[in-house]
Formats: structure tokens, sequence, C-alpha cells
């Protein structure tokens, strides 16, 4: 018997796709919702359906599970794609304000909202592509 600890994955810990999916729903009610994400909000669809299937793909293989993203529309070049927006610091805040409430509300991790969290900011800081 291994006295080797198995290290889970994000994926795992947030409970897998019913976990990412529930934390992708909640996180695109937030912008539509919040008056303080309209800014962000005005840059998608309509319909958001397009956006959260695309986030849920995405956020499956970022956080160590299968790279559903990957498979459908190869590598992300997350930043490459967002490139047709203008993304500055109120944007990020108004990203990071829907993603803190929702991991706030759909996670019950506290170490995990707090790791989940600060990589997100990272991921949003990498995604301003204009000042301000």
């Amino acid at each position: 018997m291994s006295n080797e600890l198995k290290v889970l994955t994000h994926y795992e810990r947030i409970g897998g796709e019913a976990g990412v999916r529930a934390l992708v729903h909640r996180f695109y009610e937030l912008m539509d919702e919040l008056p303080e994400a309209y800014g962000i909000r005005k840059m998608h669809a309509e319909s958001l359906d397009g956006a959260s299937d695309k986030l849920f793909k995405y956020l499956s293989g970022w956080m160590g599970g299968p790279q559903l993203f990957v498979q459908e529309f190869g590598e992300p070049f997350l930043r490459r794609r967002h490139f047709p927006f203008a993304i500055g610091e109120s944007e990020r805040e108004q990203w990071m304000l829907c993603m803190d409430q929702a991991l706030n509300e759909v996670v019950a991790d506290a170490e995990l909202r707090r790791e989940l969290s600060t990589a997100f900011a990272k991921l949003a800081d990498h995604m301003r592509n204009r000042a301000g």
C-alpha cells in the first residue's frame, strides 16, 4: 500500500462536471442580473448559451478535467480570442465581481474558493488588452 496522497484537481474538488456547470451557470446569471456587470454583459450575445457552453468546456480542462474546449475548438489562445473586445480594468473588475460571487455561492470549500479566485484574477489580468 502506498503512503502517497492523491492530489485532487480543482475539477475533482469542485465536484466534476456538475460543479463546473453550476459555477458557470451562476456566473452568467449574475452577469445578466447585476447592474454593475452591464459593461461586460453588453459584449455578449442576447442569449448567453453559447458563451456558457464555451466557458464550461474551457474551465473543465483549465481545472484539470477533460479537455473539452481543446477537443472541440483547438488551443484556447484566450487573449487572442478576446482581442475584438475592449477589456480594461473596469471590464476585468466586472468579470471578477460575477466570478467571485458565483464562487461564494456555489463552492462550499473556502480553500478551493480562494485558490480559484486567485487563479481567476491572474487570468482576468492577462485578458486586459487596453489601458483604463
